[in-house]
């Protein structure tokens, strides 16, 4: 069962990234009428903003290595993030809590988990992410920040009380002036170590 399940998830994502690939135009074309810092969430409320394969496989080997089962994600645009977390949980019995700004895609999202065959497993939170998970109380195995940039730091500060000594946070678009910043930050306090992943297209902090 879980093999077909696994299957149905990898076709899904499949789908998914094809669809993604053809949405490079779209953001390049965004990019171009504005400058970065004046897009806002609701100028890609149509485009695919997902991490790569290589980044979602490495995160669902690492929820299966250190059998990690409550899974946070900030950001889940049309979910294939998500799915490669629900890759990981589907091994570990874990469950994926992730929001989503946009209405629109928070339900797409959820169509592509129903299509994928893992809804189950996962909890969509639609609306700013400050007020959806205010009242998180459940420790955090994993973290990953894949929202909008300037909403890392106090997201994070929020669900701190909620780490532990085997936490992970996986940042993604480290390489993004509004994330070097609040890496840098974050980098201040002793307690934390930051590691570079993808070749700084992500960072990955850890208890130090």
């Amino acid at each position: 069962m879980e093999l077909t399940l696994e299957n149905q998830i990898n076709n899904t994502l499949n789908e998914l990234y094809h669809e993604a690939k053809k949405d490079q135009f779209k953001i390049l074309k965004k990019i171009a009428q504005k400058t970065l810092k004046k897009i806002q969430p609701s100028d890609l409320k149509d485009v695919y903003l997902s991490i790569s394969k290589k980044q979602g496989e490495y995160l669902q080997q690492y929820i299966k290595t250190y059998r990690l089962k409550n899974i946070v994600e900030f950001g889940t645009s049309f979910g294939i993030s998500t799915l490669f977390l629900a890759q990981g949980t589907l091994e570990t019995k874990g469950q994926i809590i992730t929001t989503e700004l946009i209405p629109s895609k928070g339900q797409k999202a959820i169509e592509n988990f129903k299509r994928a065959g893992v809804h189950k497993l996962i909890e969509v939170r639609i609306g700013n992410a400050l007020q959806t998970l205010k009242d998180y109380q459940k420790p955090i195995d994993l973290l990953l920040l894949d929202g909008w940039k300037d909403l890392y730091l106090p997201l994070f500060q929020l669900l701190e009380p909620n780490y532990h000594k085997k936490t992970m946070i996986y940042v993604d678009n480290a390489n993004m002036l509004e994330t070097q910043k609040f890496l840098a930050t974050i980098a201040q306090n002793s307690k934390y170590k930051i590691t570079p992943q993808h070749n700084g297209k992500a960072a990955q902090i850890t208890m130090a």
